[in-house]
């Protein structure tokens, strides 16, 4: 008797170790100096990688001190490169999940919407993300880019950043003379740990 209670423990934990998908979706507290604190809900069911990763950098204090570079009104707001320049990452990169990659990602990028920035290639995202700031590039962005998550709190401090007077060296991109600072970002995982895959 004991023999098959013990079998039925073991294949209920074997089932519950197949389904471990976490419950509850994510949330980061970004804190940008200067400005006050965003929340932002993260969405592991739609790019379950690219939330790992923006989880697993989170946790390791890569966006601590880390710069928002660029602000192409009504169109983005950029961060997550801790050089400032629009160049910098973490040393590695993430494969792509979004249509133009193979990858089925219903997310639109719509006011509020989180997203990651890449290079030409498919799978270059590393750190840096934006902050959708209009519906009007929705055709521009969607199924090219990796959306997951969005600004559940706060988007009334994104529009005073949007707003501020802020000076731009370049103006078809946005860039910022003198990157904002994300001072501080943690995140509750609501208990779930989360692994990226490397891309390279």
């Amino acid at each position: 008797m004991k023999k098959k209670i013990i079998f039925i423990l073991f294949i209920c934990l074997l089932i519950c170790s197949c389904n471990n998908k976490p419950q509850d979706n994510p949330i980061v507290t970004m804190e940008i100096k200067d400005y006050g604190e965003i929340k932002i809900e993260l969405y592991p069911d739609i790019a379950p990688n690219t939330v790992a990763n923006f989880v697993n950098l989170v946790e390791a204090g890569f966006y601590n001190n880390n710069t928002i570079h660029r602000l192409a009104k009504g169109f983005v707001l950029q961060g997550g490169d801790p050089t400032g320049t629009g160049k910098g990452g973490p040393n590695y990169t993430i494969e792509g999940e979004f249509e133009l990659n193979g990858f089925s990602n219903k997310l639109s990028h719509t006011k509020g919407i989180v997203s990651m920035a890449r290079g030409k290639d498919k799978n270059s995202a590393g750190s840096q993300f934006f902050i959708v700031l209009s519906d009007n590039h929705t055709q521009d962005l969607d199924g090219r880019y990796a959306a997951f998550g969005e600004v559940i709190d706060g988007m009334d401090i994104i529009g005073q950043i949007e707003n501020a007077d802020l000076e731009i060296t370049d103006e078809n991109m946005g860039i910022l003379k003198e990157p904002l600072t994300i001072k501080k970002t943690i995140i509750d995982t609501k208990g779930y740990k989360y692994k990226v895959k490397k891309y390279r």
